[in-house]
């Protein structure tokens, strides 16, 4: 899995209430598409009119701390967003990401040395990210094949549609 993109920056402590207002998750809307024009609205005004498709969100720490809102990444995935890189992430959210093949990849180095628009390159498989605009690369530990296997599959549900079983529960 390679991925290239453009860089959004964004601090420490993004909560899934940041991505989106648990205000919409509880109006009357009446599809997850409905809630697209909200994502991080507070923190990027009309995100969703300049994200482009294959974008990356780089971050500082906690990145999806709060709820375990699952419509947080995949409202992110249904933008176009790629991957997400950060200090750390809230363990529901990397949880939430993989499930719907979302690649979130904690680093150190990436996002401390990422402006906005920056163009990186992450070899999801190798576990190497480069800041293409910077000449900056990192070498993060890479996914075990069993979640590799999942995002590759677009998420655990096409995951178990088209294998059956869990990759930990493999009979292959």
């Amino acid at each position: 899995m390679d991925i290239r993109g453009r860089a959004w920056k964004l601090g420490d402590n993004i909560s899934t209430d940041h991505i989106i207002s648990g205000k919409y998750k509880f109006k009357a809307i009446s599809s997850i598409q409905d809630m697209v024009p909200h994502v991080l609205e507070e923190v990027i005004p009309d995100f969703h009119l300049k994200v482009r498709k294959g974008d990356v969100i780089v971050a500082g720490r906690n990145f999806g701390m709060g709820s375990s809102r699952e419509h947080a990444p995949l409202l992110l995935k249904m933008l176009g967003i790629s991957a997400i890189i950060a200090g750390s992430f809230a363990r529901i959210f990397f949880r939430n990401s993989i499930n719907i093949g979302l690649p979130v990849i904690t680093a150190l180095r990436i996002p401390k040395a990422t402006e906005e628009g920056d163009i990186l390159h992450v070899d999801v498989e190798r576990g190497i990210l480069i800041n293409m605009s910077k000449g900056v690369e990192e070498q993060v530990k890479p996914y075990p094949r069993e979640i590799l296997d999942i995002l590759e599959c677009g998420g655990i549900i096409e995951y178990v549609k088209r294998y059956g079983d869990l990759p930990w529960q493999d009979t292959r």
